[in-house]
């Protein structure tokens, strides 16, 4: 009589990976229900939290509650996008150039008016500055942007001709571009695991404690060095639209929040399973 064949995976690691599906699951209820977690109600212990956690001075997160953070982050939005509307490379860089100190809603109603009209580097130089000037002169800084959109549009022609570079180097030579802007090009545009750290992922790696830093570029290399690769191309996305809806600047949303439980922020109270209840019904 032949024998049975094995299981594939013992029985202690699939009763694990069970065990964390069904962590991630109950998480992600509780979050869309609100009850993942309470803010404390005075403003003073917000504000000690926050000072507590710039200074640096949270308990480290684990290699496996990194993991844990990002699972969830990838169940619950797998295929992330950035915010800012374009056509093509080259748009997109114009959409992030004008995105400096600037929404990205507010961007987004300024430049299908002018992508219409100028959707690569020779429309652009074509248009002019007084004419791209007066087509985003809703947006903060719109004359310096002006100007630095129609430098770069010249600059790619001279020397890439007419292309966007996929290259760190060559895009920090830009008028206009500095790292951060370099990182969504080559993330959205190329598809590079790359990490752009705005104000947004900035405050999140801080107060989690997930990377704390003194500057972005701090953040960055602490978020490349921790986030698992399997993770690394879409972390840039989950970051920031974790910052931009869930971990705002003066009230965290924590009761909203997916990662609530593995958090170092002591500005909140984590609910525990009980109090979450069946978030599932």
């Amino acid at each position: 009589m032949p024998n049975k064949m094995p299981n594939k995976m013992p029985k202690k690691i699939r009763l694990s990976k069970s065990l964390a599906r069904k962590t991630v699951q109950q998480r992600l209820a509780a979050a869309r229900k609100g009850r993942a977690a309470q803010v404390k109600g005075l403003a003073r212990d917000r504000q000690a939290a926050d000072r507590k956690a710039n200074l640096g001075e949270l308990p480290q997160w684990t290699t496996a509650e990194i993991a844990e953070a990002f699972r969830r982050f990838a169940a619950a939005n797998p295929t992330p996008r950035g915010e800012l509307a374009h056509i093509n490379p080259f748009t997109l860089l114009v959409a992030v150039v004008l995105s400096a100190q600037a929404t990205d809603a507010g961007v987004n109603k300024a430049t299908p008016a002018l992508f219409k009209l100028a959707d690569t580097p020779e429309k652009m130089v074509k248009l002019g500055e007084a004419r791209l000037r007066d087509l985003i002169k809703t947006i903060g800084l719109y004359r310096t942007k002006a100007k630095n959109v129609i430098a770069l549009s010249k600059r790619l022609i001279e020397e890439h001709s007419g292309q966007v570079p996929h290259d760190r180097e060559a895009l920090e030579a830009l008028a206009g571009v500095g790292r951060k802007t370099a990182n969504v090009v080559l993330n959205i545009a190329f598809g590079e695991p790359t990490i752009a750290v705005d104000t947004h992922i900035f405050r999140v790696g801080n107060r989690t404690g997930l990377a704390t830093g003194k500057t972005p570029l701090e953040v960055e290399m602490k978020l490349l060095a921790v986030v698992p690769e399997q993770y690394r191309l879409h972390a840039h996305h989950w970051l920031i639209l974790h910052g931009r809806y869930v971990c705002v600047a003066r009230r965290p949303l924590c009761e909203k929040c997916v990662i609530a439980d593995l958090c170092k922020w002591p500005g909140k109270v984590v609910n525990s399973p009980v109090q979450i209840g069946n978030a599932n019904k």
